[in-house]
């Protein structure tokens, strides 16, 4: 570990079953001056990895599993001599030379630091969303709450004081094939416990749509819709959309699309309602209706720094559905146009180097 100029600095984790990544993690992590790990009941090499890099490991149980309880155990681990805690995961990495890019942003008085995290690895040109993540803090004055979708609540004297720096970059790189079948039922006890809470019943209802139990995913973002406190447009244009989302795998279109023009309306300065009523009207062949919510997409090129978005509507899908739609109506030059920048965009699609090419052997 590396000696702090300015404040001690602990990392401090939750950990089961993650050998494929304590090597990786460890790497990245070693900047702090402790790095601690609770881990929850690993079967596999993941203590002894963690440990032999480095790292204090403790084996703690939680039952029942909840997150917050598991985190707060973590948290408490933690010496009580420490300046700031950093909470990070296993599949998670930061860029090279986290620590000094901390010490030089912190600020005397401050309790929280919010920093820029996305998904991928450091080093590669990733498209993926960047948004503001808030888990460096104070060692004193805070626990997590939530059964799961956890935060971080301010429990201590005076005013919390919060900064942000776009310098610190957190890289999440998860395992794909990890479960998440304990999310569905946790969410469903954090609405219990938490009912007026907005925000985890927006998540409820889009976890019931991951689950396709699309009555339950319509039922409870109408429930989020209806809150009073459920006053972010994101948010709300994006349970929108997913109950636009439900009514379309059940093929009820004409709901599905009175849902997207909500959506456009609640926050018609985000490219995701606009996106999916492009994917909507090209389900119905309306072609005229593709390309029109396309080119009304593209009008939108600042990418907002919030967790709502959605890749696709950033990869190449619009330029794909915009090439499509014009060369549907016959405007080829238009469609080439949108099939270049497609193929630009993913070089290794070949449907997408197959259009490009059958577009271009039609223009006159």
């Amino acid at each position: 570990m590396q000696q702090s100029n300015r404040y001690k600095i602990a990392v401090y984790a939750i950990s089961k079953n993650e050998a494929r990544f304590a090597k990786r993690w460890m790497h990245t992590m070693r900047e702090a001056d402790v790095v601690i790990v609770a881990d929850t009941g690993s079967t596999d090499d993941t203590v002894p990895l963690l440990r032999e890099a480095g790292a204090e490991v403790h084996r703690i149980q939680v039952t029942p599993w909840r997150f917050d309880k598991a985190r707060n155990e973590s948290l408490r681990l933690v010496p009580d001599d420490v300046d700031i805690c950093v909470c990070t995961d296993l599949d998670e990495v930061w860029e090279e030379g986290w620590r000094s890019r901390l010490e030089r942003n912190w600020k005397e008085g401050t309790t929280r630091m919010l920093y820029a995290f996305t998904h991928g690895q450091p080093g590669q040109d990733t498209g993926y969303t960047w948004f503001w993540k808030e888990k460096i803090h104070t060692r004193h004055g805070y626990r997590w709450v939530r059964p799961v979708h956890e935060v971080l609540e301010y429990i201590g004297e005076g005013e919390e004081r919060s900064i942000r720096s776009g310098q610190l970059r957190l890289y999440h790189d998860p395992d794909p094939h990890k479960s998440r079948s304990q999310y569905l039922p946790l969410l469903e006890q954090s609405v219990r416990e938490f009912p007026e809470d907005d925000r985890n019943m927006h998540y409820l209802g889009r976890e019931y749509m991951y689950h396709g139990r699309w009555d339950e995913c319509i039922a409870t973002l109408q429930q989020h819709l209806a809150m009073p406190q459920a006053r972010w447009a994101d948010e709300r244009s994006a349970s929108m959309r997913f109950i636009s989302r439900a009514y379309k795998a059940s093929e009820q279109w004409q709901e599905a699309t009175r849902w997207l023009y909500r959506a456009i309306a609640e926050a018609p300065y985000l490219r995701e309602p606009y996106t999916e009523m492009a994917q909507l009207a090209y389900h119905t062949r309306n072609w005229p209706a593709v390309y029109h919510m396309v080119e009304e997409a593209l009008r939108i090129s600042t990418r907002p720094d919030t967790y709502m978005q959605e890749d696709f509507c950033w990869d190449a899908t619009l330029y794909d559905l915009g090439a499509l739609a014009c060369y549907e109506l016959g405007l080829l030059h238009k469609a080439c146009e949108f099939a270049k920048e497609a193929t630009e965009r993913s070089p290794d699609d070949s449907r997408l180097s197959h259009n490009y090419a059958l577009i271009q052997s039609r223009l006159p």
